[in-house]
């Protein structure tokens, strides 16, 4: 029987943290492994074994994003654990065999985007990473040691790494487990249908061999040898020396049943027509200009702030109100103010707390790319601020509606000094910032504007350089929105096409959107993610895995063998 969940909140912190112990060596980090088994979101299983559900890697998440900013001078993160000889069993079957289908994928979802999380940090932060694997490693334990720079395994004649998921519970290792095994450590195909398919996994040598770990050390050896390669990579990192970190303080949201306040975002929430409203907010006061400023204003810095609430905002939405099907996204406020911070921004890029607040822009924007929910982006009236970094919401949303005012005799008159298709100050319009130029890439490697032009990458790469205040006649001209109603229409058009999209088939869009939104080059993300949708959808709803006598709902009853369909379909 499936269980219904509590509501969830992705906010937590060290002194919180339930399942993780993090610990400092100068440039050396530590988070060890240590799940308590009567700590999980439910109390209907036990997580055994360093075995884990959404509560532990919510917890991994928060620790990797405090490293970040909370703690420049480190330079190596290493992963261990406090359990004798058991490194990570992996998600919690048990967990997995009561929550709800969609709960399952984007609990699944969740984890990627925390391993994604971990390797941009090796990639932008220069946070090394190293998994110390001291014991048995399965499954999703693997997938997290898949998504650290460097694999150390313990050579004891007992311990391994394995993802047995598809011979114990007919399903895959659904947080990347395959992808990364041949694509980010190129385990040679046929080595890698032996491996996903021996429950026991592979020990030792023969790990290193087949490129699954990067060492086999004997237990005797084990630490000492951790510490120095964690030391070595530490040495090949650019991160600050000396410099104090900026906490991450609680964003303080307020939730209720119809809308949920944040600072700079306001959500708010039509449960009968499945829609949501989620607006973000221009800057309200000036923005510092130089980074020792920006480092005084901390976590009140309106980019990093503002993101990480759309961050929590999203991430709610997705796991707390699964049966909302449309996100209506707008902006508010002054957006020449916006403009300004994502220049200081672009400067300063350089700067490692900079380099920091951009990252979180980047991962947030991800998020936004990956809902399995429409988002219709609104440029409403001259109240709106679609500009720059808050634009990349618009290029992220499946279509942009743009109020046209032109008709209107004031905005003609005031038009007519204006080059042909700028817009007057009082007038709705859209622009672009130095922002939007190669800063916040999609998990394609590609901006949202190469992406949107895919078939024209010369007309994105002249519209990103340009600073032009575009009305609606000229947004729709250059491609950057999708409809301009005008006030006359605007009512009556946005009403229906958002009416329309929240009857059709969820199932349908979400195949149907994950499919358009991913032009362009395949990388290991947009692997990670297509295959997780299209295959972890399918394979979660089989008989074979979660029907009566499937292997999932089967696993660790006594004598209970799963009965299989045998068609392959």
């Amino acid at each position: 029987m499936e269980k219904t969940l509590p509501t969830i909140r992705f906010e937590t912190g060290p002194e919180k943290y339930k399942h993780w112990k993090l610990s400092f060596d100068g440039p050396i980090a530590t988070l060890t492994m240590n799940v308590q088994e009567d700590a999980g979101l439910l109390k209907d299983y036990s997580l055994k074994l360093n075995s884990y559900d959404l509560s532990v890697d919510i917890e991994l998440c928060d620790a990797i994003q405090r490293l970040r900013f909370e703690h420049p001078e480190v330079r190596t993160l290493v992963f261990t654990s406090l359990k004798e000889k058991i490194f990570c069993a992996g998600a919690n079957i048990f967990m997995l065999g009561i929550s709800s289908h969609n709960f399952k994928v984007n609990f699944c979802k969740f984890t990627n985007e925390t391993r994604l999380g971990l390797e941009d940090a090796s990639t932008y932060s220069g946070i090394k990473s190293l998994c110390a694997v001291n014991g048995v490693c399965a499954g999703g334990g693997y997938e997290l040691a898949l998504a650290c720079d460097e694999i150390y395994l313990v050579d004891d004649g007992a311990s391994a790494v394995s993802l047995p998921e598809v011979p114990l519970l007919a399903v895959l290792p659904g947080t990347g487990g395959l992808t990364r095994v041949i694509d980010k450590r190129k385990v040679r195909r046929d080595l890698a249908d032996v491996f996903s398919t021996k429950t026991e996994g592979i020990q030792g040598d023969r790990a290193v061999a087949w490129k699954l770990v990067d060492a086999a050390i004997p237990r005797s050896q084990f630490t000492a040898a951790v510490a120095k390669r964690a030391k070595e990579l530490a040495a090949t990192s650019k991160r600050p020396e000396n410099v104090k970190g900026v906490e991450l303080t609680p964003l303080g949201a307020k939730y209720d049943e119809k809308a949920w306040a944040y600072s700079h975002v306001a959500v708010t929430i039509d449960r009968a027509r499945r829609i949501a409203e989620v607006t973000v907010h221009a800057p309200k006061t000036a923005q510092p200009e130089k980074p020792e400023d920006m480092v005084a204003a901390g976590s009140k810095l309106w980019a990093l702030v503002a993101f990480r609430e759309l961050e929590d905002a999203l991430l709610n939405l997705r796991f707390n109100e699964p049966e909302i099907g449309v996100l209506v996204l707008k902006t508010r406020g002054d957006a020449k103010a916006v403009i300004a911070a994502d220049a200081a921004l672009a400067k300063n890029k350089e700067h490692w707390f900079v380099n920091e607040v951009i990252g979180q822009m980047r991962r947030t924007l991800k998020r936004l790319d990956m809902m399995s929910k429409t988002s219709f982006a609104f440029v409403d009236g001259k109240e709106s601020c679609f500009v720059g970094s808050l634009f990349e919401m618009a290029l992220a949303a499946d279509r942009t509606y743009m109020l046209d005012e032109s008709s209107s005799e004031s905005a003609s008159e005031a038009s007519a000094s204006l080059p042909r298709g700028a817009a007057p100050e009082e007038q709705t319009f859209i622009q672009l910032s130095l922002m939007n130029n190669g800063h916040l890439p999609m998990g394609n490697s590609l901006t949202r504007l190469q992406t949107r032009f895919y078939g024209k990458p010369g007309h994105a790469d002249a519209l990103a350089v340009k600073s032009t205040r575009y009305a609606a006649a000229a947004a729709e001209g250059e491609g950057l929105v999708t409809f301009i109603p005008d006030e006359i229409d605007w009512d009556d058009e946005v009403r229906m096409a958002v009416e329309e999209r929240a009857s059709l088939s969820p199932d349908a869009l979400t195949g149907m959107e994950s499919n358009l939104r991913w032009p362009g080059p395949e990388t290991m993300e947009t692997k990670i993610f297509g295959r997780l949708t299209a295959w972890q959808n399918w394979i979660f709803q089989r008989p074979n895995a979660v029907g009566e006598k499937g292997a999932l709902k089967l696993y660790g009853k006594s004598g209970a063998k799963p009965e299989f369909d045998w068609k392959r379909v």
